[in-house]
């Protein structure tokens, strides 16, 4: 597993590339037109991937194979890239960064006509897909995603079942509560951090937008402190900060091995993991491996409702877009088309379609009988938010801050909860009032 999912769903930018010159020149503003006769359009493009597994069992040479049916004359070559987002920051300092990309984090959002060619109007595509906005710069959407995802608990239901709780807990004090029912009553670590693998930690900053049920939730983190009495993020970042502190964690969470919590929650030696809807189908294929029931995997929402209904946010995964600098600009805005309508990549990961008329997966059956609201959160705020993230150097789309939260939870770091709330909220709000509008 990489960090697709964890990077996408904050899908938007945080800084200017380091020693880039902006080598977008002529070609800034260029759009990649959808093509009009398939049988006409040819070359051959290079398709930037996280998706190593995908690339090693050859499911994406089986996805071009089919595209190919519609599109002959286009070859598609693929390259995987195992640290994207580091590895994707030094080659954009050239032109030379594949012909479909997807959008990496270390872009500022004002940048996007720089470094990538246009899809169209927001206006027109907004009426299709979701998450347009996202990825809109002055009216234009300059990157597509995949598939959309949700936060949420990956959980043993088996383990639970034995602890005692068959319901959902509504509020935190509940949730800590059945951890602890585990504790006591299973061999299973109630939780599990996968503090050494380090992105798992950042998928904490989606609760924001869940607990209160407010798709303003992005804006009012450009606007005030996200870490003020009743906030999202204080919210989470406390009940992580309990988990550990009440000993319901793994002991050592430096040991942590993501890949090895996969089975092992399958088998139930391990009970839960806040991680999103793309771990799902992860968790299941581990269990099968491990000769275990898939259907023990459950998927669980954050434990806080509004009103009685407990709320999830639905986001992107990486957007993928079309190098503005690309020699075969038809070809590679065909395959991000017909990747993103035809493919079925949503549908063979249990994922969220990205388009507006599809129905939810059917793993999600369960969040649509308990009535969870889904609510997309409203970006139109993401890029000053991403800026003050990055000059705060708070980093809430970044694995060290909760590492530290972790560290003063079980002993390893001193002071208090309260303290280390403030003083991440007093860099936030002086960053805010510099950055402007």
């Amino acid at each position: 597993m990489n960090r697709r999912t964890v990077l996408a769903m904050v899908a938007g930018v945080a800084l200017l590339l380091p020693g880039c010159t902006g080598t977008g020149g002529s070609a800034e503003g260029a759009d990649a037109e959808a093509p009009d006769d398939p049988s006409k359009v040819s070359g051959t493009i290079t398709v930037l991937t996280v998706r190593t597994d995908l690339v090693q069992d050859g499911t994406l040479k089986k996805y071009a194979a089919e595209f190919n049916r519609t599109y002959p004359k286009v070859k598609v070559e693929f390259q995987a890239l195992t640290n994207y987002e580091a590895e994707i920051k030094i080659r954009m300092n050239t032109e030379d960064y594949g012909d479909v990309l997807l959008i990496p984090g270390v872009i500022k959002k004002s940048d996007y006509p720089k470094f990538f060619a246009s899809l169209g109007t927001e206006a027109e595509r907004g009426k299709k897909y979701r998450f347009t906005d996202y990825t809109t710069v002055d009216g234009k959407v300059y990157g597509q995603t995949s598939n959309g995802v949700m936060p949420g608990f990956v959980y043993n239901k088996r383990i639970w079942k034995e602890a005692g709780v068959t319901d959902w807990p509504t509020t935190p004090a509940g949730f800590l509560a059945g951890l602890k029912a585990i504790k006591a009553k299973t061999d299973a670590v109630p939780y599990y951090t996968n503090f050494a693998a380090q992105w798992p930690l950042t998928s904490w900053t989606f609760v924001n937008g869940a607990v209160s049920c407010d798709p303003q939730a992005t804006t009012k983190l450009a606007e005030g402190d996200p870490w003020a009495k009743g906030s999202d993020l204080r919210v989470g970042d406390t009940l992580l900060y309990d988990i550990v502190k009440d000993g319901l964690a793994e002991k050592d969470p430096t040991t942590s091995n993501w890949e090895e919590s996969k089975p092992r929650t399958a088998k139930g030696e391990i009970a839960t993991q806040w991680l999103g809807t793309w771990a799902i189908i992860q968790f299941q294929d581990a269990a099968r491996k491990a000769g275990v029931n898939p259907d023990d995997i459950g998927f669980m929402p954050f434990p806080a409702q509004a009103d009685g209904t407990f709320c999830a946010t639905v986001g992107p995964d990486y957007h993928q877009a079309v190098n503005v600098h690309s020699k075969h600009k038809e070809a590679a805005r065909a395959w991000i088309d017909w990747f993103t309508d035809k493919s079925g990549y949503d549908r063979d990961n249990l994922a969220i379609s990205p388009l507006k008329d599809a129905p939810m997966p059917d793993v999600l059956k369960s969040y649509e009988d308990a009535g969870v609201k889904l609510i997309e959160l409203d970006d139109s705020a993401g890029a000053k938010v991403k800026l003050i993230d990055d000059e705060s150097e708070v980093g809430i789309n970044k694995p060290e801050y909760r590492q530290d939260l972790v560290d003063l939870a079980r002993g390893a770091r001193k002071g208090s909860l309260d303290d280390f709330l403030a003083d991440l909220g007093d860099k936030w709000t002086e960053t805010q009032q510099n950055v402007g509008d």
